[in-house]
């Protein structure tokens, strides 16, 4: 028994010799004024930007760890949240470059040597949204996604990685709407797809979109007009979930 206990023993200090940190990354989404959004933490006492994130407890499940981390810096309780990759690679980031940028010592440098990140994109209501920093940062707010500067760690690569997993998942899945108001209009709603899948040059057309979009089944028409604008008021729409949650039951016959 001893002898179990010794070697036990050994085991751990080796693996506290060895351990890897676990982290999560989260790419907080926005649209406004027609702009993809994203939600990024300034370093404190620097110029220096990076992605909402945090390690996980070990008293929480990993998807709980991502959902605090957002209310933490966003107020919202209900997000749309995707898993949508794992940053692993040994040597992700220095981390006596990062502490050289944001202006420490670089010798005293307390980072991890080996950290794993989990990738989560968030789709969230903009106005919605009430962005909080915390003691490590002195502002949040959002920046437009083709204007973000260099940002800390291999958070470039994140950002990047979550916006080709968006995409990709946009093109067949009804997710959009976690980035609308409750009410929009179609030719919102197009606006949002367009700048979701970069494009901006290269318009859909007004009436083939509209029309698929009419044809899931999963849009109600209000009696409501959007009011303010220079032409003839278009028609408020909703999104209905349970039909659409039939939709996807139907489709996957």
């Amino acid at each position: 028994m001893e002898k179990l206990i010794t070697v036990l023993k050994e085991i751990k200090a080796l693996f506290n010799r060895s351990l890897t940190e676990l982290s999560i990354d989260c790419v907080v989404f926005g649209f406004h004024d027609d702009q993809l959004k994203v939600l990024l933490l300034r370093a404190k006492g620097a110029d220096s930007w990076m992605l909402p994130g945090g390690w996980i407890l070990k008293t929480e499940n990993l998807e709980d760890a991502a959902y605090r981390i957002l209310k933490e810096r966003t107020g919202l309780d209900s997000i749309f949240l995707q898993q949508f990759y794992t940053f692993g690679a040994n040597n992700r980031y220095n981390g006596r470059e990062i502490m050289a940028r944001l202006g420490l010592p670089p010798e005293e440098n307390f980072f991890p040597e080996r950290a794993v990140s989990v990738g989560y994109y968030a789709l969230v209501e903009y106005s919605l949204v009430e962005p909080q920093t915390d003691m490590m940062t002195d502002e949040c707010r959002w920046w437009d996604v083709n204007e973000i500067p260099e940002l800390l760690f291999d958070h470039n690569e994140i950002v990047s990685r979550a916006l080709k997993a968006l995409r990709k998942q946009f093109d067949h899945e009804a997710l959009g709407f976690n980035l609308l108001p409750e009410k929009f209009t179609l030719i919102e709603l197009q606006r949002l797809y367009e700048t979701i899948l970069g494009l901006e040059k290269e318009k859909l057309d007004r009436r083939n979109f509209q029309k698929k979009m009419l044809s899931y089944g999963f849009l109600e028409r209000l009696e409501e007009r959007k009011t303010g604008g220079a032409h003839k008021a278009p028609y408020l729409y909703r999104f209905d979930p349970e039909k659409y949650a039939e939709y996807l039951r139907e489709s996957e016959k």
